[in-house]
C-alpha cells in the first residue's frame, strides 16, 4: 500500500509550451521543409511592411530604454525596417526569386560540375541572428547546364530569410533538380551560427555542416569524388 502511495504521488514533467519553445530554439529544430508563411504574407505591399516594422521597432527600442532623440539612433528604426524588407529578408518574396537560364550542353561536358565556396549571410529564424557559412554544389548535367553565378544567386535567395540550416541545404537542392532536371545534385553548407556563438553556450569554434545528395550522389564514389574537390 505504502508503494502504491509512493507511485500515485510522483508528479510526471509538465513540458509546457514555453519550456518546448525554448528545446526547440536552443536545438534549433526545424518543424517543416517548406518556409512557414501565411497565406496573407503578400497582401501589404513592400513600402507598407516597412512602415509597419519602423513603428513596432521603435516600440522595441523604447522599450529598451534607448532614446530616439539621439542622432545616432533616430533614424534606426526605418533602417532595420528598410534592411529586413529589402535585404535580409527579401527571399520571402517570390517575386525576387531570380530567373534561371538553361544552355544547351554543347561542349557534351558529363562530368561532375563543382561549384564551391559559395558565400552567404542568413539568419536563424528562432533567434533571428545571422548565420554565415559557404555553400559547395555539384550536379551531372543531364543535357542541360545553368550559368555559374545563378547557382550563386538560387543560394542567396534561400538564405536571404529566416532560416534552419537542414531546410536551406534541402531548399537549394530541390530548387536545383527541379531546374536542371535531374537528381544528380549534391549540396553541403558549412556555417557558423552567431546564435550559438554570440550567445547561449558562446561557443566561437564550432560549425554546422549539412548535406544533400541526390541521385548517382548517393553513391560512395561521386559523393567521395565531391568532398575531394572541396576539400571538406
Amino acid at each position: 500500500m505504502k508503494q502504491k502511495e509512493t507511485l500515485l504521488n510522483i508528479q510526471p514533467k509538465v513540458r509546457t509550451e514555453e519550456f518546448l519553445y525554448d528545446e526547440i530554439g536552443e536545438n534549433h529544430f526545424m518543424t517543416s521543409l517548406e518556409t512557414p508563411m501565411r497565406e496573407d504574407a503578400f497582401v501589404l505591399s513592400d513600402q507598407e511592411k516597412k512602415v509597419a516594422i519602423a513603428e513596432h521597432f521603435e516600440q522595441i527600442m523604447n522599450l529598451l530604454g534607448l532614446d530616439l532623440s539621439d542622432d545616432s539612433l533616430k533614424g534606426t528604426p526605418q533602417r532595420v525596417a528598410k534592411m529586413y524588407v529589402e535585404e535580409i529578408f527579401s527571399g520571402l518574396n517570390p517575386e525576387n526569386k531570380p530567373s534561371i537560364a538553361l544552355f544547351e550542353n554543347k561542349y557534351a561536358y558529363n562530368e561532375m560540375l563543382v561549384e564551391k565556396n559559395i558565400t552567404f549571410f542568413s539568419n536563424c529564424e528562432h533567434h533571428f541572428v545571422p548565420i554565415i557559412g559557404k555553400a559547395h554544389i555539384a550536379y551531372i548535367s543531364s543535357g542541360k547546364v545553368i550559368g555559374l553565378s545563378k547557382l550563386n544567386r538560387v543560394v542567396q535567395y534561400f538564405s536571404k530569410r529566416p532560416q534552419v540550416q537542414e531546410r536551406l541545404t534541402n531548399q537549394i537542392a530541390k530548387e536545383l533538380q527541379g531546374i536542371l532536371g535531374t537528381e544528380d545534385v549534391a549540396v553541403i553548407i558549412d556555417a557558423e551560427h552567431l546564435c550559438v556563438s554570440s550567445r547561449g553556450v558562446q561557443d566561437v569554434n564550432s560549425a554546422t555542416v549539412t548535406s544533400f545528395y541526390g541521385g548517382v550522389f548517393q553513391e560512395n564514389s561521386n559523393r567521395k569524388e565531391f568532398l575531394e574537390y572541396i576539400k571538406m
